[in-house]
């Protein structure tokens, strides 16, 4: 389950991608880090998640974004 700090951190992580990926639509952006997180789903130690999603995510939405 999404803590509130969490869900706020992976909205920063939405928000960041969206800014540095410019060609790649927020819808797109949303699912790709709904992805990444669901991969971290029921792991016990949380402090890195968002990270690793921001991480995970970027690299997914590079390969299709427009160069």
């Amino acid at each position: 389950m999404t803590t509130t700090n969490e869900s706020e951190h992976l909205a920063a992580v939405q928000d960041r991608l969206t800014a540095a990926l410019p060609g790649v639509s927020r819808h797109d952006i949303e699912q790709t880090v709904a992805a990444e997180y669901a991969r971290f789903e029921g792991r016990s130690v949380r402090d890195f998640v968002p990270l690793l999603v921001e991480r995970n995510a970027r690299e997914a939405l590079r390969s299709v974004a427009p160069h």
